[in-house]
């Protein structure tokens, strides 16, 4: 039905695109509430049809009622075009922002996931892309160059453990505390969005078996002290290996040991084990280190010991043979003149006796009875010379030259003898 027989109708006389449509029915609303016209909030009708003027202004519609006569029929015809140039704009406008929310941005670091009816179309690069909006395609944004991170064995502390994930058995039969974190990033961001189901929880499980495999081919000490670094390096490969196979598209980038050690309920007493044996690590290295000082010690005061041996060795039988060459050299002197060489003897005797001792000049000639002797000096003097013997080491013995018992004297000896009677008579 025409808009224009439903206004006559309806008893309307204004045509749509009048701007005073609806102002006396307003008015006359307004006059029985008691209001003024113009009071209160603006009508939306009224909104509505200002917007409608305005598009038929904008898009060349500009029939006016100048004309009392046939002005119906074309006040209908005019209507019904309007009309259709609103609804054209409205569905261009539609089309615009519905074409316009398949624009998307990627940040850096990341790339854009495409689907098409919900199967994977393409990738899209970091920056400004487009895509058929809803519902022909979809995108999603993965980071790729963020870090993740997975515990096992504890959540957010090492204090808030999880002991069906920590607790592990040795390959000695042993039970073992392990809490570890693993930290990988995105090498495949399709794999990782389309072939898990809770991609997290596969890496932690991945992780779990792998350290788990681990620990059951080592003993409980060597994961507990020197293999710490070993196992971390070898459940990081095996981890690897494990995600490969399931193409999960994620790269584990470190695996770091939070905490290694026995259970709560036996922590003291391997404590107390720990304790003991590093007890008898500490004694064994102190009798080492003793015996590494003691025994070259004793090494070298033997080897010293024989060295002064062999020394005094070597200088009593130099002295001796000296002591005998010269022996023999005065022999042989002797021989050429007994005299002479007694009378060498003797005073080289005397020499020896009188430099070490202490002497005391008496005038025999002066006649006095009264004789004066500084007893106490020479005693200091005696004193004193026999300290500084016993610190100096005492020459060897001298060798006295005698005469042979069977070897007959001559006349030069009977001259000698009378000599030294002569000498010991002054």
């Amino acid at each position: 039905m025409p808009l224009s027989s439903l206004a006559k109708r309806l008893g309307l006389k204004l045509s749509l695109n009048d701007p005073r449509w609806g102002q006396d029915k307003d008015n006359n609303r307004q006059a029985q509430e008691g209001k003024k016209p113009g009071d209160g909030p603006p009508d939306l009708d009224q909104l509505w049809r200002d917007f409608n003027q305005r598009l038929n202004g904008l898009f060349g519609n500009k029939n006016r009622n100048n004309n009392g006569g046939g002005g119906g029929g074309g006040n209908g015809g005019g209507e019904l075009k309007g009309a259709g140039v609103t609804i054209g704009a409205v569905a261009v406008i539609a089309l615009l922002v519905w074409l316009a929310s398949g624009a998307f941005i990627v940040q850096e670091g990341q790339k854009g996931i495409v689907t098409t009816f919900g199967r994977f179309s393409h990738e899209t690069p970091a920056g400004f892309n487009w895509r058929w909006p809803y519902p022909f395609q979809a995108n999603e944004t993965v980071n790729v160059s963020q870090v993740r991170t997975v515990e096992v064995g504890y959540r957010g502390n090492t204090r808030n453990k999880q002991a069906r994930e920590s607790l592990m058995l040795t390959d000695d039969e042993n039970i073992i505390d392990i809490q570890f974190a693993v930290q990988y990033q995105l090498s495949d961001p399709v794999a990782w969005l389309y072939n898990n189901r809770d991609a997290e929880d596969t890496v932690r499980q991945v992780a779990e078996t792998a350290i788990r495999e681990i620990v059951g081919r080592s003993k409980m000490d060597y994961v507990l002290y020197e293999g710490r670094e070993k196992v971390a390096y070898d459940t990081q490969r095996l981890m690897q290996d494990i995600l490969d196979r399931y193409a999960s598209g994620a790269l584990v980038t470190n695996v770091t040991m939070q905490g290694v050690q026995p259970p709560e309920q036996v922590q003291t007493a391997f404590d107390d084990a720990v304790k003991a044996g590093q007890d008898r690590e500490r004694l064994k290295n102190e009798g080492a280190a003793y015996a590494n000082q003691v025994v070259p010690t004793a090494r070298g005061a033997a080897f010293r010991l024989l060295q002064e041996a062999e020394a005094y060795r070597s200088m009593v039988v130099e002295n001796a043979s000296g002591n005998a060459d010269r022996f023999k050299s005065v022999l042989v002197e002797y021989q050429k003149a007994p005299g002479v060489t007694r009378d060498r003897m003797y005073l080289d005797t005397m020499q020896q006796i009188f430099a070490n001792t202490s002497k005391v000049m008496v005038d025999a000639k002066a006649g006095s009875n009264l004789l004066y002797l500084p007893l106490d000096k020479l005693i200091a003097q005696v004193a004193a010379t026999e300290a500084q013997r016993a610190n100096v080491t005492a020459p060897p013995p001298t060798a006295v030259l005698l005469p042979q018992p069977d070897q007959p004297y001559s006349g030069d000896q009977n001259r000698a003898r009378e000599s030294s009677r002569s000498r010991e008579g002054r």
